[in-house]
């Protein structure tokens, strides 16, 4: 906030919406993700650290030129990071808050990626089935009873349908796996970010919607990845 301030005043007004319990990314207007600065709006999901994890996960998983999805975009974070980091031919992404459309489509828009407001799937074009090779879906996965328990710059100032997952965090996470295999090319992958006790049940709803499921964990950033492979043409791990 000392670099962001333009006066002093402003300093304090951004001081006093801190201790108001805003989000530092909201007042900043950007957030720092998998090394980029990815402008970011009020009422727009702020994306995790631990979510990097997912971002790398990918990556090693991307073929050349690949064609990404990337499902409730929020601000476009993921789809973004993956870019930088390997050779994405065509990028999608697809979000149900108008807010988190407008940011992404200003954030996606600048390397040529196509933004698509509305609820997952629904309203992307046609000509993308079957065609994706990575799908990252940073869906909603907190259990309705624990938002209650989350630190208030994610309760009270995120959108609650960003958080809410339905009773186990699981509802949003169960729709993707069952229309997924729809969208993804052969061999593509699907990418889910989840606790490490959700994992299981999740895995077995990919392994229902015809994916072969794995999960990849990690110290480091304290995160957990679901992994669906549609059955096909498998692609080379980086």
């Amino acid at each position: 906030m000392l670099d962001a301030a333009t006066s002093e005043s402003r300093l304090e007004a951004m001081v006093t919406q801190r201790v108001a319990g805003r989000p530092l990314e909201h007042i900043l207007g950007w957030v720092q993700f998998c090394g980029l600065k990815i402008a970011i709006d009020e009422g727009v999901f702020v994306p995790r650290q631990r979510t990097e994890f997912l971002v790398r996960e990918a990556a090693r998983l991307a073929p050349p030129d690949a064609v990404v999805l990337d499902l409730c975009c929020g601000a476009g974070a993921l789809g973004l990071a993956l870019a930088s980091l390997v050779t994405v031919s065509e990028l999608y992404a697809t979000d149900v808050e108008a807010a988190a459309v407008r940011c992404a489509r200003r954030n996606v828009g600048a390397i040529g990626g196509e933004v698509f407001e509305g609820d997952l799937f629904m309203p992307l074009p046609r000509t993308l089935l079957g065609r994706v090779d990575i799908l990252l879906a940073n869906v909603p996965y907190v259990p309705t009873r624990a938002i209650a328990l989350m630190p208030p710059e994610a309760r009270d100032f995120e959108p609650r349908v960003t958080l809410d997952g339905g009773a186990d965090g699981l509802d949003v996470v169960r729709r993707v796996a069952g229309e997924a295999a729809r969208w993804l090319a052969p061999g593509g992958h699907l990418l889910v970010e989840l606790s490490e006790e959700q994992s299981p049940l999740a895995a077995n709803a990919l392994a229902a919607g015809r994916l072969l499921p794995r999960i990849a964990t990690s110290e480091q950033f304290y995160a957990t990845v679901v992994i669906g492979t549609r059955p096909g043409t498998t692609t080379a791990i980086r």
